[in-house]
Order: C-alpha cells, then sequence, then structure tokens
C-alpha cells in the first residue's frame, strides 16, 4: 500500500464559504497583480478578519460579499481567501460612513459622513437618492455645500448603471470612475465589444485584468481576438524591458507562455501564422532581420516601426547640410574665450567647441570630472557669438534645472521644448513647426528612449545645430530604444568622448569612484563615522533588515549632524522595487521617519499606501493634461478630504489630482536607480544587498553613485558590491537603429507581402 496515494485520495478540500463585511484597512496591495491583504469587520464580530486575495483594486470603506475559504497560516494565522467578491452597498451605520467618505461623492469626505449619518441612521442613503435637499438639516452643511453633493451625486448616479455592470465583473470603484472618464456612456459597449482595449486605454488596468474582465464576459480563452490582443501585450512588455521589437520564434513564444491557462495550451504554428495576418491587417509590422537577425521577421508594433525608421530618416536628413565654418576664426574666439574667463580648455574640450560651429549633428560623453559642462557652456558661448538663437533642453525637470544654472540660460524639459497640446494630445513642435532656435543642447540623453528622441529631431530645423550630452556609462533609457548608444555606434554622428579627469574633480571620492568602478576596481569607502573625511560612505551590513535599520539611523542622526535636511536633501535610491531593501518597503519606513503622521496633516489613502502633506512623490506615467511626466519629483503641498483631491507640486507648477488618478503617483523618499536618472541630489544612500542580485551590474551602481553631489552613503554587504561592480550585464535591447543609420530604409511593406505569399 503507498501511503501518499492513500493521504491524496481521503484529503478533503475545505468547503467553500460566504464572508460580508466592511474593509477597515488595507494592510497590501499591488496594482500589477491585484494580490490583496486586508483588515475586515464582519458582522457579529469582535475582532478584525483577515482576507487575502486578488482584487482589481480595494480601498477602505467598500462592503464586500466573497465566497472563498478559511485557512491557518503558519506565521499570520486564520485567514479568508477569497476566490470571487462582488461589492454592495453599507447595511451598517459604520459601513456608511466608510462608504460615502471614500471618495465616491465630491463634497463629502470623513468628517461630513460622520455628520451625515449621524443625523439620518440607516435612512441616510435613501435620503441621498431622493431627498437630497434634506442634508441642510446636517449641522455643518450649507446650501452651497448641498448643491456641490448634489451635482456630485447626480454625476454618480448617472455612471451607476456602468459601476454596477464593471463591479459585476470584477472592476472596482476606482476604476469603473476612470473607465467611465475614458468612454463615458460608450464604457459597456466598449468593455463588452473589446475589454482589452482598457488594457492600453486606462492607466492601471493591465492585460491581467482585462483578461479577466473578457473571461467574465464569455470571451474564450481559444478566442483570435484574445490572441491578437495577447500578441501587443507581450511587445508591449518587451518594451518595457527596452526592445523596439522582438524577433518572431521570440514573440510567438513568449505570447504561447503568456496566455497558457491550466486547462488550455496554444499551437505555436497557430501564433505564428496569426503574425502574417496581423502584418496585412497593420496591427503588427513585419521587418526583414539584418546582422545577427538575418533570416527572421522581426515583429514591431505600427508605432514602434514607424518611430524608429522615422528618427533614422531624420538624423539623416540633418546630417546632409554641411555647414560653411571659418575654422581659424572659430579657433582665435577660443582663444579670446579662455583669455577672459582665465580657464583653459583640454586638447579634447577644444576640439569639441570647434566641432560644434561646423558639424550640424555632435555628440558630446564622459563620465563625471571630465568638463562636460564647461564645454557645453563654452559652446553656448560660442553659438551666441555666432549670432545664433539657442535652445537648452533635459528630459527630466531636475536635469533641466541644473543645466540652467550651468550654463546661466533658461532650460526647459524636452516635453516643454516640444509645446505640448493637451487638446490635440500632439506636440506643437514638429517638421512643419520646428524649434524657434539655430542651435540645440540636450542633456542627459542617455535618457532619450525612442518615442521622445523621434519627436525631437522632427522638430529640429534642418538648418540647425545640435549637441547631445550624455554619459553612455549610465544606465540606458527607461523606455525603449538605446537612442545615444545607436546613435554613437552608427558611425554617422561625430563623438568627442571626454577622458580627462581634472584636478578639482580628483578630490571627489564620488567622482574617483566613479570611474573606478567603471574600470571594474572595488571603490574606496570609508567606513561610515560622525566625522567622516570623504564624500564617500559605507555602512557594512549584511542582511536586508540590519541595513534597514542602517538607513533609518543614519536618516535621523548622521544626515542632519553632517548639516544636511532629510526631508529636502536625501534621496535613497534603490536596485529594485520589492523586498526589506526595496523602495516600497523604504518608503513606508522612511515616511514615519522624515514626515511621520500629525494632527494638522491630512491624509489620503489609496490601497496600501497613505499619503501624507509633506510627502515626497514621484509621478509614474506620462501625463499631457497636467504637464507631469515619468519620474518627475514632486512634494504634497494639500489635500483636500471633502473633495478627495490632493495637491502637488513639480517644480514650478502645482498640479492637482482627484483620487481616481492616485495611482499615477507613488511615494518618493525612496525611487529605484532607474527613476533617478537625469537627476542629482545633495546626498544619496545606496543599498546594495544579495537579496537583489539579480539587478545588480556596473552600468547600475555607477548610475547610483554619480547621482550625488555631495555625499553617497553605501549601505549593503562586500560581496553584493563585489558582484555589482563586476557584473557587466549589457543587455541586448532589440533596436536597429544603428543599422537604419547605417543603410537606406527598408521598405518593410514588399518584404511581408512576399513572405504572406
Amino acid at each position: 500500500m503507498n501511503p501518499p496515494r492513500q493521504q491524496a485520495e481521503t484529503y478533503q478540500a475545505p468547503p467553500v464559504e460566504s464572508l460580508q463585511g466592511v474593509v477597515e484597512r488595507i494592510t497590501y496591495h499591488a496594482d500589477a497583480s491585484g494580490y490583496t491583504v486586508a483588515r475586515l469587520k464582519a458582522p457579529r464580530t469582535s475582532e478584525l478578519v483577515t482576507i487575502v486575495g486578488s482584487f482589481a483594486d480595494i480601498q477602505a470603506g467598500q462592503t464586500l460579499q466573497m465566497q472563498g475559504t478559511w485557512r491557518e497560516h503558519p506565521k499570520y494565522g486564520q485567514q479568508f481567501q477569497v476566490v470571487q467578491y462582488r461589492e454592495t452597498k453599507p447595511a451598517t451605520l459604520t459601513g456608511m460612513e466608510k462608504y460615502l467618505g471614500s471618495g465616491l461623492i465630491k463634497g463629502v469626505g470623513v468628517v461630513t459622513a460622520k455628520r451625515i449619518v449621524a443625523h439620518f441612521g440607516l435612512e441616510t442613503l435613501n435620503i441621498i437618492e431622493h431627498e437630497i435637499e434634506r442634508l441642510i438639516e446636517v449641522p455643518g452643511i450649507a446650501k452651497k455645500r448641498v448643491k456641490l453633493i448634489q451635482a456630485a451625486w447626480e454625476t454618480q448616479k448617472a455612471i451607476k448603471e456602468v459601476m454596477l455592470f464593471l463591479q459585476g465583473h470584477g472592476v472596482s470603484t476606482t476604476y469603473a470612475v476612470k473607465i467611465y472618464k475614458q468612454y463615458g456612456d460608450a464604457s459597456i459597449q466598449t468593455v463588452t465589444e473589446n475589454p482589452y482595449r482598457l488594457a492600453t486605454d486606462v492607466y492601471g488596468i493591465g492585460f491581467v485584468t482585462a483578461d479577466a474582465i473578457a473571461r467574465n464576459l464569455g470571451i474564450h480563452p481559444t478566442s483570435e481576438f484574445r490572441y491578437r490582443a495577447g500578441m501587443l501585450h507581450v511587445l508591449t512588455e518587451a518594451a518595457e524591458e527596452g526592445h523596439c521589437f522582438l524577433p518572431q520564434p521570440e514573440l510567438v513564444e513568449r505570447t504561447v507562455t503568456r496566455l497558457a491557462l491550466p486547462d488550455h495550451r496554444i499551437a505555436p504554428d497557430e501564433i505564428s501564422a496569426l503574425t502574417i495576418e496581423m502584418s496585412m491587417d497593420a496591427e503588427l509590422m513585419l521587418q526583414g532581420g539584418a546582422g545577427a537577425f538575418q533570416g527572421q521577421f522581426l515583429c514591431y508594433a505600427p508605432s514602434f516601426f514607424h518611430s524608429e525608421q522615422g528618427l533614422a530618416n531624420r538624423v539623416k536628413q540633418l546630417l546632409t547640410h554641411l555647414l560653411p565654418v571659418d575654422l581659424p576664426r572659430v579657433e582665435r574666439w577660443i582663444d579670446r574665450f579662455t583669455e577672459k574667463t582665465g580657464l583653459q580648455l583640454s586638447p579634447q574640450q577644444r576640439q569639441a567647441v570647434a566641432m560644434a560651429a561646423s558639424h550640424r549633428v555632435l555628440i558630446l560623453t564622459g563620465g563625471p570630472g571630465v568638463g562636460k559642462s564647461f564645454t557645453c557652456r563654452t559652446i553656448v558661448a560660442l553659438w551666441k557669438a555666432m549670432g545664433k538663437r539657442v535652445a537648452l533642453a533635459s528630459p527630466t525637470g531636475r536635469a533641466a534645472q541644473r543645466l540652467s544654472e550651468l550654463t546661466g540660460q533658461e532650460a526647459k524639459t524636452i516635453h516643454r521644448l516640444l509645446e505640448f497640446d493637451p487638446k490635440n494630445l500632439k506636440f506643437k513642435r514638429d517638421a512643419d513647426n520646428p524649434i524657434a532656435a539655430d542651435a540645440i543642447v540636450v542633456d542627459e540623453s542617455s535618457m532619450l528612449d525612442l518615442f521622445l528622441a523621434n519627436s525631437l529631431f522632427k522638430a529640429i530645423s534642418p538648418q540647425a545645430h545640435l549637441l547631445l550630452v550624455g554619459d553612455t556609462d549610465q544606465l540606458p533609457s527607461v523606455g525603449p530604444g538605446q537612442v545615444l548608444h545607436d546613435l554613437m555606434a552608427s558611425d554617422r554622428i561625430p563623438v568627442v568622448r571626454l577622458t580627462q579627469v581634472f584636478r578639482q574633480a580628483q578630490t571627489s571620492q564620488i567622482v574617483t569612484n566613479a570611474h573606478r568602478i567603471n574600470q571594474g576596481s572595488f571603490p574606496q569607502l570609508e567606513p561610515v563615522s560622525n566625522t567622516p573625511r570623504t564624500d564617500c560612505l559605507w555602512f557594512n551590513a549584511e542582511e536586508p533588515a540590519y541595513g534597514v535599520s542602517a538607513i533609518r539611523d543614519i536618516v535621523t542622526h548622521l544626515i542632519p549632524q553632517m548639516g544636511f535636511n532629510p526631508a529636502t536633501d536625501v534621496q535613497i535610491l534603490c536596485p529594485m522595487t520589492r523586498g526589506e531593501v526595496g523602495t516600497r518597503n523604504l518608503n513606508h519606513v522612511l515616511q514615519q521617519v522624515i514626515n511621520p503622521p500629525s494632527p494638522n496633516k491630512a491624509e489620503l489613502v489609496r490601497g496600501g499606501m497613505t499619503l501624507r502633506v509633506g510627502d515626497r512623490i514621484l509621478q509614474q506615467k506620462n501625463d499631457y493634461d497636467r504637464e507631469v511626466f515619468n519620474g518627475d519629483l514632486g512634494v504634497i503641498t494639500g489635500i483636500d478630504t471633502e473633495e478627495q483631491e490632493l495637491t502637488a507640486q513639480f517644480a514650478e507648477r502645482s498640479v492637482t489630482y482627484d483620487a481616481a488618478d492616485l495611482n499615477e503617483i507613488t511615494l518618493a523618499f525612496a525611487t529605484t536607480i532607474h527613476k533617478s536618472q537625469g537627476s542629482e541630489y545633495p546626498v544619496v544612500i545606496l543599498p546594495v544587498f544579495m537579496q537583489h542580485f539579480m539587478m545588480l551590474s556596473r552600468n547600475l551602481i555607477y548610475t547610483g553613485i554619480t547621482r550625488a553631489r555631495q555625499l553617497v552613503v553605501v549601505v549593503g554587504s562586500q560581496k553584493a558590491i563585489g558582484i555589482a561592480v563586476k557584473q557587466v550585464k549589457d543587455q541586448q535591447r532589440y533596436t536597429l537603429l544603428a543599422h537604419r543609420l547605417r543603410t537606406e530604409p527598408i521598405e518593410w511593406q514588399s518584404e511581408a507581402t512576399q513572405f504572406a505569399k
């Protein structure tokens, strides 16, 4: 007799039970997967119940009707594992308070909700539904506020049908509001016909959620509709890795894996054939492979193909315009300039200045301390002496501000230089309306992704100069492509690489260590003490938990002792978001240290994250309506709990978010190193642990250290730092920009048609 088999046969799964209650608080919520741990107040129970499951979104105050099973967690005790759920109207006074104060109705916050429920009791919802004018009876609610609440309730009633429909298919209140804002009265029709549009049209709803909605609507997993949407989703995921396309075999393999279900397998040949059909329908662009991809077809989403091809063609156009320049006169100007300023240019710097006068496009690159800034400032002075209108730009607001300080001239973000028009969702500056400048400097150009670079180059006049300044040893752009790298690799654009570290910069251990890291040598780090002698410190911590404690102590004690303000001068930069020393956990820890709760600080709660006045925040997506962009840092300056609105200051701009859009921002006391590109901070704290082994690399730690202006503190183990320095992870990004610049444009249509035949 086989005991394991007998046990398997007699095992009985726990019975599925029902549970209803009001969500008291969110312990954890992951936007990407929906995985949630929350605490629930159930009827006739004095203690809160822990619920665990996947929720598209969840908020305190929601009344949930759930089906699931009870289980005993070995560490956290009894939990209710949710299998499916729906939101219902609250039947208790506490539930009504939380329901009305959750942001559902503008003008009703937590305080007003308590007053209304205290006055009308269990009749509250009926009063609001049928006799809303009676709200004037509630102490503290004036006629003006009643009108505001009435208007908000009418709007809420207008979308009630949509919300009930969407919630019936697993979509939360927050996302239902966003869907209604996107599609209006056509929401139900749009979602019913093509739920996969949600993944591309509504920020925060990914393919997984859209796919679940599709299943609830009865769309079969073998539907070609699902396959097509899944293939485009795979290309989107590849773009998040930096790729502009995927080779056809890899696209097929990824799609088969991504769309597989336990009870359903997908034939690779079916997906392969579908790529051809999609190319004929212009949903996909097929490009004949070259070089390492010879003999393969490369699969692009249409916007990626046209952007890459358009960028290559525009660069070629700029390079074809020759510049007649009196070089001896330029040399004489350089002599006068250096004599006047008392500063000497190195031979490399002098070469760069002269080439900027005679070339349409020039790339200036090099590490820290090699004089890129002074060279750039000299080039700007030369262009002005030549009578040229000069424009300065950078991908981020902080980098633009630094560029302005270095040159003494206004610098803008690239988005503002291109003048985005929210009405048309396009840049005003393009090939027909180029940037009004004869010469343009773009700093931190290693951050340029495919789409931003394409928009920029299209808007540059064929007669204008362009200077791209960047450090190719930093991490590549967060977005798809590796534009600066490809422009240099094409051998079509002149490049000046500055290598001489100047004497003044040599006194900085940050600069010295950056160059040591680039050479594969372990950095020279001074142990943390109360009397540091250098600007590059190290706190030895083997375990992540010890590292978190050390970071808390450094921020609380060491940083103020050295004359820095923890709230404004310090940025923690992490390799990843996950783990004890990831951004999520550290943001929670640092929020309590740097901006603890206070009766004078209003708060809003979204998912498991508390947002508080005074918090530092990060914008997570390009929001052209608000003119804030992915990676922008701001500070929360106001929270209106009645209107359920949050106001934040980004550089010189004040921006307001309503509750439905709070998933666009996150806390930013700690950010990832990737998100820090283009920024500099007085103090950087850099946790480097084996917990993030998969992300450790030379250019990662190099980028993190070079973000610090005055002080960097590395917290972590010697082993992890050593691995980061030794690992050169030049992950290949799928891009053909360099190839396109070397060759004539390739006509994809004829190749795709021939392949189809």
